[in-house]
């Protein structure tokens, strides 16, 4: 077969969620599939991320937007290639396009209703976007890829796809997340301190913030030593916006706001951690729950959406509406030294039933199943 992965903008510097599953999955499926030629469609970045093999092409296309990139460029360079099919990583597709589609929807968090106005005009502009494009690829799409039996219940419930076309292909966790000897060498990059909380928060309402700063100062009115909270992807401004509408300002010398961390610092950051809050609203899937499990870092995530099914039955799953039980879960972390122990063990045990190898396995048997 003659397979196209669109992966735009997996070579960025600053990637996020859905460029590293795109990635991770690429570089798997890179070492698994020596049979079938592979394109893969990306835009050019500073991050060369990903390298050429005998049967693993890297199409750069240039154009000076997303959407004109996957609308205009994307297609053009797939009647070129005149793939077998084409897969689009990141929830969107062409609304035109002469492949076969096969099509990662990772959430439909787009199509619901928001928790609040999100304070990112980037952001706002991409929810507008997938509202726009999706339902109009959908039935052009052979096969609907989704990240968790939560999700798949969701989108077949609001979209009624056709059945035998949604399915379930759950993520992994990069080997590299794993307990280090030394995280302070890397995380003195980002505060002083050799013991903190850690928390990845942005101005999406789904992450939760405000409640979760609200959380973290009970916690801090109630420990006997506080730690300080390092808050990755928050800007200064945001922070302090946030903390006056909660009623807390006093709070921001206790918060370290370093922007965005690499992704090889994270494991070093996760290490370091006292606690990982993953407190979000919403979620399709969670990699950073898993990436904080394998590093041996006791983790407080939320009993909402597909988090659950990923933290498993065994972790400490609160209401993340809730700032007073973000708070407890929080000290009896600090405060219970067993508990705090058999959380460690078992995140490193839950993490086992991820890999990315897995995923691409399950990836490629949906390739294949399609060429049939």
């Amino acid at each position: 077969m003659k397979i196209a992965i669109e992966a735009q903008r997996i070579f960025r510097t600053n990637k996020h969620g859905m460029d590293f599953v795109a990635l991770e999955t690429i570089r798997r499926l890179q070492q698994l599939d020596r049979e079938n030629e592979y394109y893969i469609l990306v835009s050019p970045g500073e991050d060369r991320c990903l390298s050429e093999s005998a049967n693993f092409h890297i199409v750069e296309i240039s154009c000076p937007t997303y959407p004109l990139w996957e609308q205009v460029a994307l297609p053009r360079a797939v009647r070129k290639i005149r793939p077998d099919l084409l897969h689009c990583t990141s929830n969107t597709a062409p609304v035109r396009c002469s492949a076969p589609l096969v099509l990662t929807l990772h959430d439909i968090i787009f199509l619901e209703k928001r928790a609040a106005q999100n304070r990112s005009m980037y952001q706002n502009l991409g929810w507008h976007y997938r509202r726009l494009v999706v339902p109009r690829i959908l039935p052009y799409c052979r096969k609907v890829i989704t990240v968790s039996r939560f999700e798949q219940q969701r989108i077949q419930q609001a979209l009624q796809l056709p059945e035998g076309v949604l399915t379930t292909i759950h993520n992994g966790v990069s080997p590299h997340f794993r307990p280090v000897a030394d995280p302070g060498a890397v995380t003195r990059k980002y505060l002083p301190e050799d013991r903190f909380l850690f928390f990845l928060g942005n101005t999406d309402p789904k992450k939760n913030t405000p409640r979760t700063l609200r959380g973290y100062a009970r916690y801090h009115e109630l420990s006997q030593r506080p730690l300080p909270l390092l808050v990755a992807d928050l800007r200064e401004q945001a922070a302090e916006e946030i903390l006056r509408e909660i009623g807390a300002p006093e709070l921001r010398g206790m918060l370290r706001l370093p922007g965005y961390i690499p992704n090889g610092d994270l494991p070093a950051v996760y290490n370091g951690a006292s606690a990982f809050l993953y407190t979000s609203l919403r979620e399709s899937f969670g990699i950073p729950q898993l990436e904080a499990m394998a590093c041996g870092t006791p983790v407080v995530t939320s009993n909402t959406s597909a988090i659950p099914e990923v933290a498993g039955p065994g972790a400490i799953l609160v209401d993340p509406t809730s700032p007073t039980a973000i708070a407890d879960a929080l000290l009896r972390l600090e405060t219970d030294p067993a508990f705090r122990a058999e959380q460690v063990a078992y995140g490193l045990e839950r993490v086992k039933l991820f890999s990315w190898e897995e995923t691409a396995r399950q990836l490629l048997a949906l390739y294949e199943s399609l060429g049939r």
